[in-house]
């Protein structure tokens, strides 16, 4: 990982320079540490938005670094940047001003410069909450010193607002979506904002019985395991995400967020 988070900051001082504030991990990396199927999640903070040129060279060296398709295969690659001046003071909904992964490949090689959907935006609230939990700055000062806390209800009203989205995703990406909806549920009832595998596990036991083997499944495929493999649970897939889906609804308006 090491390797790729020197390349990622060389891309981040190449096109930012000295508006570069800092740069923070967030993720697995800060919460629980890495697992086999983790990407490299680095949170970016900028003086100054980038340019649609600035955008498209950071796509292409990070390109480079990241995944299976990089020349030296690794890690996936998840770079956001945000612009200091708005997220701090922070204002309870954020804007994210720059976002490579590799779902997002395709689409900058096509030459979309902004690539992301609507609801990454209200990512950069979730983002911050765990880069200050981790307090792992990897380019200037501490995170506490250039992000704001996020208010309980403004994470809570992020990670409900991503929900569709999430969702769309589940028959593409079901490990990740699985445990993303068991993270979320976690983190609405009890505050905490835990790793993905400990997030499954407090589900694992408030769920009935034959809505378990796919979260089981997400989680094992997470540690490395089991292999990647849904055949033999997609009918309780759907299921198991809608339970999730429910609890997740019914704690947020009760605290009073909509979802």
């Amino acid at each position: 990982m090491e390797g790729q988070v020197e390349q990622v900051l060389a891309a981040l001082r190449d096109v930012l320079g000295a508006d570069l504030v800092g740069a923070y991990l967030h993720g697995s990396a800060v919460l629980g540490g890495l697992r086999p199927h983790s990407d490299v999640d680095v949170l970016a903070v900028s003086a100054r938005p980038t340019t649609r040129a600035e955008r498209r060279r950071l796509a292409e060296r990070l390109a480079k670094v990241s995944g299976r398709r990089a020349p030296v295969p690794g890690r996936p690659v998840e770079l956001t940047i945000v612009i200091a001046s708005e997220v701090r003071p922070w204002r309870g909904v954020g804007r994210l001003d720059f976002q490579y992964g590799e779902w997002l490949r395709d689409d900058f090689e096509r030459g979309n410069a902004e690539p992301w959907s609507e609801d990454a935006h209200a990512d950069v609230a979730v983002l911050i909450a765990i880069a200050l939990l981790g307090n792992h700055a990897l380019v200037g000062p501490p995170p506490g010193e250039v992000l704001d806390p996020i208010p309980p209800r403004d994470l809570a009203g992020a990670m409900v607002g991503g929900l569709d989205g999430l969702l769309l995703d589940i028959e593409n990406d079901t490990r990740n979506v699985l445990l993303t909806l068991a993270r979320i549920w976690c983190t609405l009832a009890t505050g905490e904002i835990r790793s993905k595998e400990l997030a499954a596990g407090w589900v694992l036991e408030r769920l009935p019985a034959e809505l378990r083997p796919p979260l089981e499944r997400a989680r094992a495929i997470y540690l490395g395991e089991e292999i990647e493999r849904w055949d033999d649970v997609a009918a309780e897939v759907a299921s198991v995400a809608a339970r999730m889906t429910a609890e997740i609804c019914r704690l947020a308006r009760e605290e009073g967020v909509e979802s």
